[in-house]
């Protein structure tokens, strides 16, 4: 008898035919977030969750005596209650690598609008704004070019952030990580410094780290304070890296001059928000890895660490606290 599977997002076809060879399954076909009640539900005769985001703690655990196997389809895995999960020895795992270039690029995205003022332009003259055509100095940015990179988190995707800076923009590339990375010095030439001094020196700031205990909160008002009034703060990490009141407090009176966000601590993000309302903010929906390759790509390692984990087989992707 196959096993039963559950999934908490709509999947595209090929991934559907790679469950059915292994699974039988059910998928939550909206695009709404799943109840926690239907969830709650559906998973107690699933062997295997195939989720991304979805809370998986106690209540869910218990809930569902017969899983042997969550499979997010994400990096980030801060949804695992990591000692319930071994209490009901329960596998844990994840998808690393394969959005790592996909995000560096969203990156320097959110570096170039909030530099150049893009995402802010498109709306000046949506709205009717651009009504002369000579130089107007309101209107003027920054470069990117020769200007100095600071990366809070050096791994896979920090690394990819890096070359792009230093291969592509001629810029001096600064970072603070929990260990030297010489492999990326050599690669890149980025040069590894104190977190204080990184806040310091850096022209644009990348923060890149996964969310923990150490992490929650890394970046309040005392590390806003001590950037520069010039500099362009960046998270593609988790919203919760930030005290995101003083973020805003930093834009609102000029500690930073601008910055570009692709996660928040409330997501989706309220609609009295006062970050929406501020001009200096270039603000994206947690699209980090929202590319069709990347994304089928991601869904594929995770279907395939699902069903390693139901056959009995040690999956390559277990998340480090569960191996």
């Amino acid at each position: 008898m196959k096993p039963f599977v559950y999934v908490t997002k709509p999947v595209p076809k090929e991934i559907e035919e790679m469950l059915a060879e292994h699974c039988t399954y059910e998928i939550w076909t909206s695009r709404e977030r799943i109840p926690r009640s239907t969830l709650l539900e559906k998973i107690k005769e699933a062997d295997g969750l195939l989720t991304s985001g979805t809370k998986i703690n106690r209540e869910l655990l218990c809930n569902a005596p017969k899983l042997k196997i969550v499979s997010n389809n994400s990096v980030g895995y801060d949804n695992f209650d990591i000692e319930a999960m071994k209490e009901k020895s329960v596998i844990g795992t994840h998808t690393p690598y394969i959005l790592d270039g996909t995000v560096a690029d969203l990156a320097f995205g959110l570096i170039l609008s909030s530099a150049r003022r893009i995402a802010e332009l498109d709306r000046y003259i949506r709205d009717g704004k651009w009504t002369k055509s000579e130089d107007d100095e309101s209107l003027f940015g920054c470069d990117v070019h020769h200007r100095t990179l600071g990366i809070i988190g050096m791994g896979r995707i920090g690394e990819q952030v890096a070359k792009r800076a230093a291969l592509g923009f001629d810029m001096e590339v600064l970072y603070y990580s929990r260990s030297r990375k010489p492999d990326t010095e050599k690669k890149t030439g980025a040069v590894y410094t104190g977190f204080h001094e990184l806040l310091e020196r850096s022209d644009f700031i990348v923060l890149i780290t996964p969310l923990t205990d150490e992490t929650y909160r890394l970046i309040g008002e005392a590390e806003f304070k001590k950037m520069k009034p010039s500099s362009i703060f960046i998270n593609i990490s988790r919203g919760k890296t930030v005290d995101e009141q003083a973020l805003i407090q930093a834009l609102k009176e000029g500690w930073i001059k601008g910055a570009g966000l692709d996660v928040f601590e409330k997501e989706p993000i309220e609609k009295d928000n006062p970050l929406l309302s501020l001009s200096n903010v270039t603000l994206v929906p947690h699209i980090g890895s929202s590319t069709l390759v990347t994304h089928v790509n991601m869904l594929k390692s995770a279907v395939q660490n699902l069903i390693d984990g139901l056959q009995g087989r040690q999956p390559k992707d277990i998340v480090k606290e569960l191996r």
